[in-house]
């Protein structure tokens, strides 16, 4: 027969209450008596039944994550964040991919109210909000990652995406760098705010905003690689050539390396490169890549505790935006042996 919550907490002469605080970690029993029960659990091979639970509580003790896609390292670090929070609590994440496509997003989004989670967690494809409002008519708190809706008053963990974009700049403009592309996206939040925190960068440097220096594309996952390609490409056929070059996402800049060296190109010497995700093997590219790193992992660190909060809290409360501060990692890609001087 299958070990009960209420057969431990028999054995151990306390409530079953204080056995559930043990399971979920919870801070207002003490650390000797979670130790009695975790030991007592571990010994007994208990499972909690938590479809049995979520008759009683209400709570089926999952959280769903949808992201764009996973290929790359970006949206992986972030469930690795979400799930090295949420194990510890007793929650099961489930994981699905939108393929970067909002129709895609909707059904996921459908099918994980169905599942009745206790919380979703959304790096979000669509264009606007309206698949949220059945979120909020399903009472199912979530959490927007990454990206967000002008307008939408939502929970939102994410990275200062202007931020990322003057400090990829500033960069290639302390390098040397005077003629600065950028290859960025189309509609979704961290495009718009890359490419506002590109202007203001050489808006602070009196270097001229070109369009012409700026290529655009709709899609930045699936397809980033042949787009970083086909848009430096473009680039490389101005005049005068670019310097420097700041991409949306290290896979672009990983396309853009390859239409570059194929030029007969340096990088730096020619051309300095600077992505942004930090993905892990950047740095044993041909060329090891500057990167911005978005803090990954702690976004999904983050958006964990706020879930749980927000399951532990009583009624509702004020939607809270937590953004997190990226740093530059410098690698060969933009490491130019002397760079000019200039002045502003």
């Amino acid at each position: 027969m299958a070990v009960r919550m209420k057969d431990i907490a028999k054995d151990l002469g306390v409530s079953v209450i204080t056995v559930s605080k043990a399971l979920r970690n919870h801070t207002d029993i003490s650390a000797a008596t979670r130790a009695r029960v975790l030991k007592r659990v571990a010994e007994l091979n208990y499972q909690p039944n938590y479809a049995a639970q979520a008759l009683v509580t209400g709570r089926t003790h999952t959280m769903g994550l949808i992201v764009p896609d996973l290929v790359h390292s970006f949206h992986s670090e972030i469930a690795k964040g979400l799930a090295s929070i949420l194990s510890k609590s007793g929650y099961g994440l489930v994981i699905s991919s939108s393929e970067e496509n909002p129709e895609v997003e909707k059904k996921a989004i459908d099918q994980l109210i169905a599942r009745r989670v206790d919380a979703l967690l959304v790096a979000s494809t669509q264009w606007s909000p309206e698949a949220f409002c059945r979120v909020e008519d399903a009472e199912i708190p979530y959490i927007l990652l990454d990206r967000f809706f002008s307008g939408l008053s939502a929970n939102f963990v994410g990275v200062d995406d202007v931020l990322v974009g003057k400090l990829a700049t500033n960069h290639l403009v302390e390098i040397g760098c005077r003629t600065i592309a950028h290859i960025g996206g189309l509609r979704i939040s961290p495009a718009f705010g890359r490419m506002q925190g590109y202007k203001k960068a050489l808006a602070d440097h009196n270097l001229p905003y070109r369009p012409d220096y700026v290529v655009t594309h709709d899609r930045l996952d699936e397809s980033a690689r042949s787009a970083g390609f086909n848009a430096t490409k473009k680039l490389l056929a101005l005049k005068p050539r670019p310097d420097g070059i700041f991409c949306f996402s290290d896979a672009i800049a990983i396309g853009s390396m390859k239409a570059i060296l194929e030029s007969g190109l340096r990088i730096p010497e020619d051309i300095a490169l600077v992505g942004c995700s930090n993905v892990h093997y950047g740095s044993f590219l041909l060329v090891p890549l500057t990167s911005v790193d978005q803090q990954s992992v702690a976004i999904g660190q983050r958006a964990a505790r706020l879930a749980l909060s927000l399951l532990d809290a009583k009624g509702t409360s004020k939607p809270k935006t937590i953004l997190l501060e990226p740093t530059l990692v410098v690698r060969d890609s933009s490491k130019k042996s002397s760079a000019p001087p200039h002045s502003d």
